[in-house]
Order: structure tokens, then sequence, then C-alpha cells
């Protein structure tokens, strides 16, 4: 029977799923593995399902040249956190949960986009004060978001979905940039660099996905390149903003502010962004719905099964 290490908690439905099929052992700890956790999960257990910041890292497979592990079925759609080439090289294969993230991940944008631009976070935190004394015309004065131009870096999935509520939901024009071009469903122009997708941009949304090659995107080259009327949302992944360089740009009023659900240094948030009262900051909740997280834990599950069946993993990455 293969030995499964869970590294999380996960929803009951997944926990029950996942142990018809082996000897099951679901973590407690909420937080990332350890390097000695790390190390153990690929010299004690047949497979793994793992998640954000269970860093399985070239130098985690270094020093376990020859895992028990074959398979390490990761709980998320983003998997920048496992060195996929170095796994590939020791023998493990990896999957992901592709899909059941998508419209979640879509709202979560569409929420900061509303809370940046009409100053929700800040209007809350006014009444919960008690400061608020009461309505008048010209009381917190926001961005109209009707009818404005939304830049979509990244058009994935996830950036689709953004552009159909953008355009659809709220008669925006859609700009976008991406590696590769795209078959949309949305009415949307295409530019050619982060850069000129940020200067037209009133709402600039990062829906890339994380690792080497797009760390740092947006730095303070795209950041000069915003209108200092427009915003920034982040709900790829937190490297993506170098987040100096946007405290530097909010600091100077370059920009007129941000809606954050990833950070660079997560769980870390920097004093200079918790402080300001023009950045919204969400604790990751892109796909924190109890049926997502499910579907994504039961999409992790077949993975598995594929594996131990000898069948084609469903959602291989790498």
């Amino acid at each position: 029977m293969a030995r499964i290490l869970v590294t999380r908690p996960m929803p009951e439905r997944v926990v029950e799923a996942v142990r018809t099929l082996g000897e099951t052992e679901i973590r407690q700890s909420t937080l990332p593995l350890s390097p000695d956790e790390l190390r153990a999960a690929l010299a004690d257990y047949d497979i793994v399902l793992p998640t954000l910041g269970d860093a399985f890292s070239a130098g985690v497979f270094a020093d376990v040249p020859a895992p028990r592990a074959r398979l390490l079925a990761n709980f998320g759609v983003g998997f920048n956190h496992i060195d996929v080439a170095a796994a590939r090289a020791a023998g493990v294969a990896v999957t992901n949960t592709p899909g059941a993230v998508t419209d979640a991940t879509a709202d979560i944008g569409m929420m900061l986009i509303l809370m940046t631009c009409r100053r929700a976070g800040e209007g809350e935190r006014l009444v919960r004060a008690g400061r608020w004394q009461g309505w008048h015309p010209t009381q917190m004065l926001g961005l109209h978001v009707t009818g404005r131009t939304v830049g979509i870096l990244g058009m994935g999935n996830i950036g689709q979905a953004i552009a159909r509520r953008c355009h659809f939901g709220f008669g925006m024009e859609v700009l976008y940039h991406t590696r590769s071009p795209k078959a949309l469903d949305v009415p949307a122009r295409a530019l050619g660099s982060p850069e000129a997708l940020a200067a037209e941009a009133d709402i600039l949304v990062s829906a890339v996905p994380g690792g080497a090659a797009t760390r740092h995107l947006i730095g303070a080259n795209v950041l000069a390149a915003m209108k200092p009327t427009a915003h920034l949302v982040n709900i790829s992944r937190g490297e993506v903003v170098d987040e100096a360089a946007l405290i530097a740009a909010l600091e100077a009023g370059k920009i007129a502010g941000a809606g954050l659900d990833v950070y660079e240094f997560e769980p870390e948030v920097p004093e200079a962004l918790r402080s300001r009262e023009n950045v919204t900051l969400l604790p990751h909740l892109g796909t924190a719905t109890l049926e997502v997280r499910t579907a994504m834990g039961l999409m992790a599950v077949e993975n598995i099964r594929a594996h131990l069946d000898g069948r084609p993993l469903p959602d291989p990455v790498g």
C-alpha cells in the first residue's frame, strides 16, 4: 500500500478521498514544510500532496538523490515552489490543479479592482473606527470603474476570466500583453510590452504565472509608465511585483493605489504597505471558497489515483 503525505489540513471530502488510496498522513500544521520535512517527504513517502510554500528546490532533491516519492501532486495551479526540472531528473512526476481556480481567482481580481478604485477598504476602516461624520458631496471620491481601460498582464484562463468580467460586467476596454497569441471570446487589443500596457491602462492587473521568467516583471519601469491616476492589482504571484519599487511609486504618488492578494515575501507584508490607506491588502484569498478548495483537492486526488493505476496523469506539468 502506498504511503501518502498530505502537507496541510484539507477539506473533509478531500481527506476522505485521499485516505481511500493508501496509508495517508495528514500533516496538521498550516505552515510550509521545514527543510527537514521536505527531505523526509521525498525519502519516506511514495506520494506527496504539497501546496504553496512547500519549497521542493533543486537543493532538496540534491540531498535526496534517490527519493522514494514518485509523485508530487501539487494542490494549486501555481507550482513555482517546485523545481520541476530537478524533480524530473530524480524521477518524480509533478501535477497541478488547473481549471478549478479560474473563476474564484478572477472574482478576487474584480473585488480588488473595486476595493482599491472605490476606496472600500479605507471606507470600512473609517466606519469601524467611529470616525465617519456622514455623507457629503466630496467624501472619499474614487475612480469610476465602469467604462475604464483595464490592462491585463497575462491572458491565460484567469486573465481571460477577468477580461470577460471587465468587458461584459463593467463595459471596460480590455488591453493585454501575453507571451503567445490568444484567440479570445471578448473584444481585446494586444500590446507589445508590459510598459506599453501600463501606459494605457487605468487599472493594470497581473495574471501571469510565477517563476523566474516573471519575477519582478512589474518593476520600476512598468510602474513609471503607469498613469498617476491608475491602480495596480496583483492576483498572480507576489514575486511578480517588485515590492520595493511599488512602495516607492506609491510614496511618490506615481500611481493612485494598489490592490494585492499576494506578496513578494509572503506572509510578510511590509509596514510601508500596511500603513497606506490607498492600498487594499487581502490574505491570499484567491481560491478561498469551500467548493473551490474541495475541487482543487479532488483534482490532486485524481492525479494520485491515475499514478497508482499506471494511467497517464490528468494534469502533468513540466
